[in-house]
């Protein structure tokens, strides 16, 4: 996993809970990193996970909304450090369905090695779209923070049902319906 995702999350978790919270989850965890990530390292998920772990335990947030969160986070990133990729697009829709064929695509030329999720359309219409998210992470309210801030930066509104598809969370289907 990259480290731009760990050096953003413990931003966050400054944010939103203080130094010395991100100094309890990383205290907590058995980091193989020691906690010390930059941004174009690469990291094992489990160090994410165990994060992720003793911050819920530690705030009684569930993960999968902990996830929501820090996506909605990483978007403003994403706004802040590569605007030419946003403006490409005029809606959401055709941005989310654009996940795989070009987002991830730019995503790799900056991060060769970067294990990303795989996104498959199964329908799309002017205003509803259909996908299906695999991973191994099963972060899939990651990929549904991220849905719901791409329609807010397109000033828009949409109803996202995630339907799991394996109980694990690996496999998912995204039902979006722009309001």
């Amino acid at each position: 996993m990259k480290g731009i995702v760990f050096t953003e999350f413990l931003e966050l978790v400054e944010d939103k809970f203080g130094l010395e919270m991100v100094d309890r989850i990383i205290s907590s965890s058995d980091l193989k990193s020691n906690g010390i990530y930059t941004s174009i390292g690469t990291y094992s998920f489990s160090e994410m996970l165990q994060l992720l772990q003793h911050l819920s335990a530690n705030t009684g947030i569930s993960i999968d909304d902990l996830l929501l969160v820090y996506a909605e986070h990483f978007f403003s990133v994403i706004e802040t450090s590569y605007p030419g990729l946003l403006a490409t697009y005029k809606d959401p829709i055709e941005m989310l369905s654009s996940i795989e064929n070009h987002i991830h695509i730019e995503v790799r030329k900056i991060y060769p090695d970067a294990e990303l999720p795989i996104f498959i359309v199964e329908n799309k219409t002017e205003n509803s779209l259909t996908m299906i998210y695999k991973s191994s992470r099963a972060m899939h309210h990651f990929g549904l923070g991220l849905m719901n801030k791409t329609f807010q930066h397109f000033n828009s509104s949409a109803k996202i049902v995630l339907e799991k598809i394996k109980s694990d969370g690996t496999e998912v289907r995204f039902l979006i319906t722009k309001n």
